[in-house]
């Protein structure tokens, strides 16, 4: 059959005089395999970098953190600060082929607003957002928010996605059943083999912006047919297919094989530095026995010693650090921590442990198969954790499963992450604590209640000095009551084949401007 098809192309190139182009596809190995599809549904990375090549954003950051429009045309605000107007640039249209409208922008943000804690706050503020015609909407708030267009812009998963308004009548408590964007690429169930691999094809007809692509912001201008994401489980097998050519792009290299990898003179190695590295944390369940008590987890803070934890994964020493901080050490809100404890020894865990009410309860670690960094260093918790007296129970999954599993209230106790600085650096976005009593899964339905106030002295805070001050008071009161730990901060390159050409230099992987020799 394969015969067959390239006689015919070799025949009607024949006959017509020009060349048959052949179809580039360019093969990719994400993080883990992508499950959940709908853009509103889940802040797990592998869905966000879904969402980024399906759907669009009405604003988008460029590499200096500016936030830019993207889907949005022009804008303006009253001189109040109250009233704020977009208009929509033209040629936007969805998958199925219907235009972009106002509504489905008034219908996409408040779906988006029930599953982000960063757009909850924003609706929290807002006391009308219409659509007034096709192409205008009009958001009015109660009081000056200064935090309007980084929120519309916000990398945070679930990142504000727009979807048809039809789409969007369906509760935040439920998926989606249609993937309809209109974005740079296109989904298709067809082309979909889970467990495989999933090709989304080059939209066509997406007409991108003018200004030259600057990290989120501007043109969003494929130069590929399509982009085949295989399903690869294991690193080094798929360290293995990007040296032999197999696949063209690996998200995450394994440490272990990042210098066999900067030997092949066929590969690349593109490193991290400042937003774009990651902070490991550990999450607790909140709501259930024994992290739902705060001497229990202060136990396990004391337990987590970062530099073991890096040493562990085998990071080179350029690019990792421990970090006091929970906001990311080197971003503006970074401020000393004196209550974060120094004493990581076993000994002292198994004496604090006994001072507490601990009841022998079960602590279930969910440790993610696939994916390196939580793997390892909640392996190591895991060990630490035994070794302090706790009844430890590993269980072992996929990422995609983990996911899944972190939705429920029960059936868990702990587990390792690693989020990027973009989305770590504030009280408002930082994900280990933003959806704060907001029966937000992905932090373990913490409900703090001291930090509700800080999160809105922040969000109100004139200048950086007094959003400094809130920071570090919420940092505060996170170390306090433990409702997250922190395991280190480093960069986790990425690799591909030296015939990939503009690969933008973002943790979130982006799959515009690339090109394939």
């Amino acid at each position: 059959m394969m015969r067959r098809m390239l006689t015919l192309s070799a025949l009607i190139a024949s006959i017509s005089g020009h060349p048959v182009r052949a179809e580039t596809t360019l093969n990719a190995v994400l993080e883990a395999e992508i499950v959940t599809l709908d853009p509103h549904f889940t802040g797990a990375y592998i869905s966000r970098t879904f969402g980024y090549m399906v759907y669009d954003t009405l604003f988008a950051p460029d590499s200096k953190g500016a936030m830019k429009p993207q889907m949005v045309g022009d804008w303006s605000v009253s001189d109040d600060k109250l009233t704020w107007r977009f208009t929509l640039r033209e040629g936007l249209a969805f998958h199925d082929g219907a235009r972009v409208t106002a509504d489905d922008v008034v219908a996409s943000l408040r779906r988006w607003s029930t599953r982000n804690a960063l757009g909850g706050r924003l609706f929290a503020a807002i006391a009308s957002l219409e659509a007034t015609d096709a192409t205008t909407f009009t958001l009015v708030l109660r009081a000056p928010y200064g935090l309007v267009l980084e929120t519309l812009g916000t990398t945070l998963g679930p990142a504000p996605f727009i979807i048809p308004a039809r789409l969007a009548a369906t509760p935040g408590s439920q998926q989606v059943k249609e993937i309809v964007g209109s974005g740079p690429f296109i989904y298709s169930s067809a082309a979909h083999q889970p467990g495989n691999h999933m090709l989304l094809r080059r939209n066509a007809a997406y007409v991108a912006r003018a200004e030259p692509a600057d990290f989120l912001a501007g043109a969003h201008k494929v130069n590929v047919d399509a982009v085949d994401f295989r399903i690869i489980p294991d690193g080094a097998t798929a360290a293995a297919a990007l040296q032999q050519g197999e696949v063209d792009y690996l998200q995450y290299a394994p440490f272990d094989l990042i210098p066999l990898l900067k030997k092949n003179a066929a590969v690349r190695v593109l490193n991290f530095t400042g937003a774009q590295m990651f902070t490991g944390q550990y999450r607790f369940n909140h709501v259930q026995k024994p992290f739902d008590d705060p001497a229990i987890r202060r136990v396990v803070q004391g337990l987590v010693d970062q530099q073991e934890v890096l040493d562990g994964l085998g990071l080179e020493p350029a690019a990792a650090q421990t970090c006091p901080s929970f906001f990311i050490c080197g971003s503006p809100y970074a401020t000393p921590n004196p209550g974060l404890p120094t004493d990581h020894s076993i000994a002292t865990a198994r004496a604090a442990l006994a001072k507490t009410k601990y009841a022998n309860e079960p602590v279930v670690v969910m440790v993610a198969s696939d994916i390196e960094v939580p793997r390892v260093a909640s392996t190591i918790l895991a060990s630490r954790l035994s070794q302090a007296g706790f009844k430890v129970d590993v269980q072992v999954m996929d990422w995609a499963t983990l996911l899944q599993r972190r939705m429920q209230r029960t059936g868990w106790s702990v587990y390792g992450v690693h989020a990027i600085g973009l989305d770590l650096q504030s009280p408002l976005t930082n994900t280990a604590v933003n959806g704060n009593c907001q029966e937000a899964p992905s932090a373990g339905y913490l409900c703090e209640k001291a930090l509700t106030p800080l999160f809105e002295t922040f969000a109100q805070a004139p200048d950086l000095a007094s959003q400094r001050e809130a920071a570090g008071q919420a940092q505060a009161a996170v170390t306090e009551q433990a409702l997250g730990a922190t395991f280190g901060q480093f960069a986790q390159p990425a690799a591909f084949r030296v015939n990939i050409r503009n690969v933008s230099e973002s943790a979130i992987p982006l799959f515009w401007r690339l090109e394939k020799n």
